[in-house]
């Protein structure tokens, strides 16, 4: 039997080689890809979102995502939920953009509730995340579930780039 091997890193997690267009989606080997996110980059806050909108604004919500996962590994725990919800976003509109209705409008929805729960923090008070990064926490909350409607009811792929959230308030 002729088995063939994964690709591994140094410690042994399986990682997949193919190139990747943008959003994501495994190509043939040797075709042209979109260069890939490095792992393990650890940001400031405002690198983190100034990355990640420009990955947005590009049509790339997959690779964005990306940027949002290293900012919950890397960043305090007081923080997850803000930056696990944001990647829940652009997961979301990874999906829509793939023409995947129903996963699209579930992680939207997922993140925007979890960016609300973010927002109001534990027993109801503000952590201060929204206003100390600019964040517009309740716009992209309204702008994920206003967008899994859409999703859901058009049921055709979006333009991720055309659909891409603004992240900060107008002049943060």
């Amino acid at each position: 039997m002729n088995r063939t091997t994964r690709d591994r890193d140094e410690e042994g997690r399986a990682r997949n080689a193919r190139p990747r267009d943008g959003l994501g989606r495994p190509l043939p080997h040797g075709a042209e890809g979109v260069a890939r996110q490095p792992e393990g980059v650890v940001r400031t806050p405002d690198e983190t979102l100034r990355e990640a909108q420009r990955l947005l604004d590009a049509g790339m919500p997959f690779h964005a995502h990306e940027v949002f996962e290293d900012a919950w590994k890397s960043g305090p725990e007081a923080e997850r939920d803000l930056w696990q919800g944001l990647a829940q976003l652009a997961v979301g509109l990874t999906h829509a953009a793939r023409g995947n209705r129903e996963g699209g409008a579930r992680l939207l929805r997922r993140g925007a509730d979890r960016l609300t729960s973010a927002r109001e923090g534990p027993g109801g008070e503000e952590p201060g995340h929204e206003s100390a990064y600019g964040i517009d926490v309740g716009g992209l909350a309204a702008w994920a579930r206003e967008l899994a409607d859409r999703v859901e009811a058009i049921g055709v792929e979006v333009d991720a780039a055309a659909e891409a959230p603004r992240l900060r308030r107008t002049g943060a």
